[in-house]
C-alpha cells in the first residue's frame, strides 16, 4: 500500500505532514465567507411555507418522454403523479449521494487520507460543507414529508430503487482490491457529483410554473454547490500531481466511469415511476427514449471539464462530451 494514502499513526489527526499545506486563495475566500453565503446561515422565508397545491412538482419539459404520444395522451392526473414522483426521486437521490458519496469523501480528506490535502482552510472549508451538505439532505427530506403530506401517503422513497450513480460507486468500491483505490473512487464520485449537481438543481431552480417550494429548494442548494463545486475542482488539481502515474490512471477512469453514471438518465427510477402510476404503455413509451438516444439529461458539465483541461487531461478521459452539455460559462468553478 503506498504509505502516502495511510492515515497519521494518531487515529484524530488531520492531514498529512508529507506536502506543503494547501495555500489556495479560492478556499482561503470560500472559507473566510461561509457566514454570508451559506443557505443554513441565512433565514429565509420557510420553504415549507411555499407549497401550491395548483402547481407541477417538476418540470415537464426535462422529462425525456414530455412529447411522446403515450404521455401527452395521459390525464391530468396521472401527469401530475409522474412529475411528482420525479421530484420525490430527485430529492431521494440527492440526499442518498450526500450522505453516502460526498460527506464520506470529505471525511477521508479530513481524516488525511490523501497526499497533500490538508491545511487549516482547507480543514475548515471541507467541515463547512460538510455542515451545508447535512442540512441539504434535511431540506430535500423535509421537501418530500410536505409533499406526501399534500399530495398523499403514496409517494414513499422507499420504492424506489436507488440512485444509479451510487449503485455504480458502491459496486465499483467493492471491486477494488486496494484502499487508495476504495478512497480515490469515492473521491473521484463525490468530485464529479459537486461539479455537477448545481446544473440538475439549475433546471428546476429556472423552470416556470412549477412549485414554488422546490423552486426555491432547488435554487437555495445550487447556490451552496457553486461553493463546493470551486473547493472539489481545486482540490482534485492540487492532489493529481502528487499521485504515482498508476494511481493517475485509477484516478481518471474513475473520473470517466463517474461522468458516465452520473450523466445517465436513470431509465430504472422511470419504470419503477411508471408501474406506481400505472401507465398503459409506458415501458413501450420508454423503450422508444432509448432506442431515440434520450440517455442523458442535458446538464452544464462545464465545471468539470475545465478542471480537466486545466490539468491537461481531456484526451485520457474517454468520455463522449457530445453527450452532455459543456458551454463553457463555467458557473462552478469560482
Amino acid at each position: 500500500m503506498d504509505e502516502r494514502f495511510v492515515s497519521s499513526s494518531e487515529e484524530d489527526a488531520f492531514g498529512s505532514v508529507m506536502f506543503g499545506a494547501v495555500d489556495n486563495p479560492v478556499i482561503h475566500r470560500l472559507a473566510a465567507n461561509w457566514k454570508r453565503r451559506a443557505t443554513v446561515k441565512r433565514d429565509d422565508t420557510d420553504l415549507l411555507d411555499l407549497f401550491d397545491p395548483a402547481l407541477p412538482d417538476y418540470p415537464e419539459e426535462i422529462v425525456p418522454f414530455a412529447d411522446h404520444p403515450t404521455y401527452t395522451a395521459l390525464p391530468p392526473e396521472q401527469r401530475s403523479a409522474i412529475l411528482t414522483w420525479a421530484m420525490i426521486t430527485l430529492n431521494r437521490n440527492t440526499e442518498y449521494s450526500e450522505t453516502h458519496v460526498v460527506n464520506p469523501a470529505f471525511g477521508l480528506i479530513l481524516r488525511g487520507e490523501f497526499p497533500g490535502l490538508w491545511g487549516e482552510a482547507l480543514e475548515v472549508s471541507l467541515m463547512q460543507a460538510m455542515v451545508d451538505e447535512q442540512y441539504h439532505i434535511l431540506m430535500h427530506r423535509m421537501a418530500s414529508d410536505v409533499t406526501r403530506a399534500r399530495r398523499g401517503e403514496q409517494y414513499q422513497e422507499k420504492q424506489l430503487p436507488l440512485p444509479y450513480v451510487s449503485v455504480t460507486h458502491r459496486e465499483l468500491t467493492e471491486r477494488a482490491v486496494e484502499r487508495w483505490q476504495r478512497s480515490l473512487l469515492t473521491l473521484a464520485f463525490s468530485t464529479t457529483t459537486e461539479l455537477s449537481i448545481g446544473a440538475y438543481l439549475e433546471l428546476v431552480a429556472k423552470a416556470d410554473g412549477v412549485q414554488p417550494m422546490n423552486v426555491t429548494l432547488s435554487r437555495l442548494h445550487r447556490h451552496d454547490e457553486v461553493c463546493h463545486g470551486s473547493i472539489s475542482g481545486e482540490l482534485l488539481k492540487v492532489l493529481y500531481p502528487q499521485l504515482t502515474d498508476e494511481q493517475q490512471r485509477f484516478l481518471l477512469d474513475a473520473l470517466c466511469r463517474a461522468l458516465r453514471a452520473y450523466s445517465a438518465n436513470d431509465y430504472r427510477a422511470w419504470e419503477a415511476i411508471m408501474r406506481f402510476v400505472g401507465v398503459e404503455g409506458g415501458a413501450d413509451m420508454l423503450q422508444d427514449c432509448r432506442s431515440a438516444g434520450r440517455t442523458a439529461l442535458l446538464r452544464d458539465y462545464s465545471g468539470l471539464h475545465q478542471v480537466l483541461a486545466e490539468l491537461d487531461v481531456l484526451d485520457r478521459i474517454e468520455f463522449d462530451w457530445s453527450s452532455v452539455k459543456v458551454s463553457g460559462r463555467l458557473p462552478y468553478v469560482l
